[in-house]
Parts: C-alpha cells; sequence; structure tokens
C-alpha cells in the first residue's frame, strides 16, 4: 500500500472520470455506516433514526463499488461514516481495498473513541493514514459538544493510532464561534506538542439542527489563522492530502495548519470528488442532492462489474458545478451530515 507501488500498464490505461468542466474524479469517500457513537451538535440531531440495516451496504457490496471506481482511475479511498469504527468487521473490508491494484491510498475518519480497539488491526489490514475529530481538549466541553463523548477516549485514540505506527495523524476541528473558537490556540499547541497536522473546518449546513444559529456560530478560515497568527508565523504552502484543505507551516515546526472553507473560500473549482452514502447513494456534491442509486445497480446485477462501471461513468457527467450555502436561508440540504458519509 502507499504511493511506492509500480505503476502497472493496466494502470496507465485505466480511463479517467471526468466532469462536464473538465475535473477528473479521482477520490471517492465512502460511507460505511451512518450510525455514530457521538452526537456532535453541528452533525446531526441528539434524537436521530438510522437506515435500517436492509439499506445499508454489506461489506462486499462496499468492496464491489470500490473496485469499481478504482478500475476507473480513482486513486484514493476514504473511509467516513457516521463512525466508520462502528462497522463490524471494518479491518476485513480495509484488507481487501488495500490489495486493489490501482489504490494508492487508503485513509479513515474517525472521532477516535474506538482507536484503542482498532488502531493496530487497521494498520495491520493496510490503511495508509487516519484523520480524527477533535473539537475541544476540555473534557465538560467535548462532552457538550459531542453529548455522548468522553475527551479521554479521543486522547487515548490518537496515542493507539501513534503507537501502531501512523504517520501524518491529522486532527480536524470545527469551530464555532462562542462554542470553542477560545480553544485555536490551544488546539495548535496540542498538535504541536503531540506532532499532528491539524485542519479547521467551517461548520457544513448540512441537516435543520436547534443547538445553534448557524450564522451566529460562523468563524470564517481567515479570522481562524488571523488568530493562529498572533502567536505563530504562518507560511502558506502548495501542500495538499488529495482534498480541500489549504495547508500552511510553521518555521519552527514540522506541523501542517490546515484549513477547509466551504463559505468563505469555495473549493468548487477543482473538486475531485464524489461520496457515497452507505445506504448506496452516489453524492456528486457535498451541497446538492444530485445522486444516483449505485445499490440498485449492485442488487438488480450482482458481482458484474460492467453494470456498475456504466452507472458510474454515466454519473459524473451530472456532477454539479459548485455547492451553494447560505448561512441566513433555512438548510438546502435536509440530510445531516452522518447521512452524508464525512
Amino acid at each position: 500500500m502507499g504511493s511506492s507501488h509500480p505503476i502497472t500498464e493496466k494502470q496507465a490505461t485505466t480511463p479517467a472520470l471526468i466532469d462536464r468542466f473538465g475535473r477528473q474524479i479521482n477520490y471517492l469517500r465512502l460511507s460505511v455506516t451512518d450510525r455514530c457513537d457521538f452526537r456532535c451538535v453541528y452533525c446531526m440531531a441528539e434524537d436521530m433514526t438510522f437506515f435500517p440495516k436492509a439499506q445499508i451496504l454489506s461489506l462486499e457490496e462496499l468492496y464491489q463499488v470500490s473496485a469499481a471506481f478504482v478500475a476507473l482511475g480513482v486513486s484514493k479511498i476514504r473511509l467516513t461514516g457516521g463512525e466508520p469504527l462502528v462497522r463490524a468487521n471494518l479491518p476485513a473490508l480495509v484488507e481487501r481495498l488495500a490489495q486493489l491494484d490501482g489504490l494508492t491510498e487508503l485513509t479513515l475518519t474517525t472521532n477516535g473513541a474506538r482507536l484503542q480497539q482498532f488502531a493496530l488491526p487497521l494498520k495491520t489490514a493496510g490503511l495508509d493514514r487516519i484523520n480524527i475529530s477533535l473539537d475541544s481538549l476540555s473534557p465538560i466541553r467535548f462532552h457538550e459538544l459531542t453529548r455522548t463523548g468522553h475527551l479521554h477516549d479521543v486522547l487515548d485514540g490518537i496515542h493507539a493510532a501513534q503507537d501502531a505506527g501512523f504517520e501524518r495523524i491529522k486532527l480536524n476541528s470545527v469551530i464555532l464561534r462562542g462554542r470553542n473558537d477560545d480553544e485555536i490556540l490551544d488546539l495548535v499547541h496540542f498538535a504541536r506538542r503531540k506532532q499532528l497536522d491539524l485542519t479547521f473546518i467551517e461548520e457544513m449546513p448540512l441537516g435543520i439542527i436547534d443547538e445553534h444559529d448557524r450564522a451566529h456560530a460562523h468563524i470564517s478560515s481567515s479570522e481562524i489563522l488571523s488568530i493562529i497568527k498572533q502567536q505563530f508565523d504562518l507560511v502558506p504552502t502548495q501542500e495538499t492530502t488529495g482534498g480541500p484543505a489549504r495547508y500552511h507551516r510553521m518555521r519552527d515546526s514540522d506541523v501542517r495548519i490546515g484549513v477547509i472553507s466551504p463559505h468563505s473560500h469555495n473549493f468548487c473549482g477543482d473538486c475531485n470528488r464524489v461520496r457515497l452514502t452507505a445506504e448506496g447513494r452516489l453524492l456528486l456534491c457535498l451541497g446538492n442532492e444530485d445522486a444516483v442509486d449505485l445499490r440498485q445497480v449492485l442488487r438488480n446485477h450482482p458481482h458484474d462489474p460492467e453494470f456498475l462501471q456504466r452507472a458510474i461513468r454515466d454519473a459524473i457527467p451530472k456532477k454539479p458545478e459548485s455547492h451553494y450555502f447560505n448561512l441566513d436561508e433555512p438548510p438546502q440540504i435536509v440530510r445531516f451530515m452522518n447521512m452524508t458519509g464525512g
């Protein structure tokens, strides 16, 4: 696993997925479940209803979709949820995905609470990198933001991931004005001490929530960077991990500070991603409802990759040019982030 794999003749001739705006799709965010052991205030309602098991793709179906995308030129897959580590037998899926010829990076986004148990099995199975959500270093505030989570579980999970040998572990922090914006510098100091990359994310306005007013809670990436620059000299870089984050370096540290700015710095122009929900809906854009039902294709034509690849190729031209978020209006997208897939 990893970029050291030689390029085979088959890979060199792999057909690329190009949308009608000339963007090549080489990154799949694959949701393995809509369930989560947290109830983060910006992600979902406190009292959630999840999909029945029969509606969720099986591990075999998840593998078949992944194999079809890789055959069509996708080189990076990120496993998401919900919380992917609540999905039974996830390391077995990772092991199969890691062997796909043409896949150069297999990553995971997690809340970290179960990494003590799963970090080593995931590393052994072939997982390349891990992103861990961490929005507060205060145990009380962490519990308030997650409703059900305990900070010590995540901190122990970070240590377990490091002990398992994962490199360039990245923290993701969603910053909300009046909730945790006073911890921006604390999170940077923590990342520097632990040698973790850190990305600050503007809240995604998906689903209807009543915990806070999103317009009032919004804090832009520019403001976050300004706060960090009060103590650290940030230098913009051209580095990328294949997603929408823009990275900065500090002259006295190897840690990268990133920002993801769906509101203040639209990243649609070079979007290279599509998402597959746990129920098999291919979402062509985070902020639009354009979707194709791949579950129906899978179940109407089991173990027939030609039908699946054709459905994917036919879907890509429908990918919209951009998303549109307006915090002063009711959410255009009523599905919650856990249903969207990371």
